[in-house]
């Protein structure tokens, strides 16, 4: 008898854990983001990797899942894509609420702005709960605004995410208030190791990766690598041609798997332009939490 109430117990506990792992995209339809949500052409019947995309400063969800044009990697690679709008509304657009940083309209967020983190940290639950976006495969990317975003959230709740990829904005942590050349290292205090590939080009004028422009800005690419490199306690320096007209500095030999780099575009501007959608993804997809 114990035996058959082990099996009985046991065939319940897979259905259930079947039931729970069942992706029910009919549910994505109540989600106010639907328009900005891409599921692939052929989805799993399972959970399936997940991409938060974040737009720019005075731009859209809808515009950037445009642009970036990574419907169709999701197609080809089976991946969802969610392309939420920011919490304040700036221009033709809108813009993200990043704590004790003014935005691009130069006004610090207001007290009563959508918590941003929150939001988007929300967002991945409520896909999750629907079964189609596997917790352990959750990345993020954004360009710009979108970028620093995307490093904020690296900052403060880095277990939420497998791995990001910010796009001419990879930031570790505001400007210290006594050098804006140097990163304030009190700022961004990751707990866990995070994979960090990010994508800029060298004719960047609004994101110098040598540092310069917007108030939050400031500091070049080179001292964010060096923080990200730090918290994820990485030894090895290395720098390589990756492409034509491409590079890449970065670090190895990371603790927990981590690398951190960033790709850069000879010539490149600031824009999605700079980024390949298809080794971005082929980094993603090599981490899981």
């Amino acid at each position: 008898m114990l035996a058959i109430r082990l099996l009985v117990a046991l065939t319940a506990c897979f259905a259930s854990t079947s039931v729970l792992a069942e992706c029910r995209v009919g549910a994505l339809d109540a989600f106010p983001e639907r328009a900005r949500i891409h599921v692939p052409v052929s989805p799993s019947a399972g959970a399936m990797p997940l991409v938060i995309l974040l737009h720019g400063s005075t731009s859209t969800g809808a515009e950037m899942l445009r642009e970036s044009q990574l419907a169709g990697t999701a197609d080809r690679h089976g991946f969802i894509v969610v392309a939420p709008d920011g919490g304040i509304a700036a221009g033709r657009g809108y813009v993200w609420n990043i704590p004790g940083v003014a935005t691009v309209t130069g006004a610090m967020p207001a007290k009563d702005a959508r918590d941003d983190t929150a939001y988007l940290t929300g967002l991945i639950d409520r896909m999750v709960a629907t079964g189609c976006a596997d917790r352990s495969r959750v990345y993020a990317t954004g360009l710009s605004g979108g970028g620093r975003m995307v490093s904020w959230l690296g900052c403060v709740d880095p277990r939420r995410f497998a791995a990001i990829a910010p796009v001419v904005g990879l930031r570790a942590g505001r400007p210290l208030g006594s050098d804006p050349r140097r990163v304030d290292p009190a700022t961004c205090r990751p707990r866990a190791a995070l994979p960090v590939l990010a994508f800029s080009g060298d004719a960047d004028t609004t994101n110098p990766i040598a540092g310069g422009g917007a108030p939050y800005w400031q500091y070049p690419q080179t001292a964010a690598l060096q923080r990200w490199a730090t918290l994820n306690g990485c030894t090895e320096p290395y720098a390589r041609d990756v492409g034509k007209g491409v590079y890449e500095q970065g670090y190895a030999r990371c603790r927990g798997g981590a690398t951190v780099a960033a790709r850069v575009m000879r010539g490149g501007k600031h824009s999605w332009s700079v980024v390949d959608n298809e080794a971005m993804w082929a980094f993603l997809a090599q981490h899981r939490r």
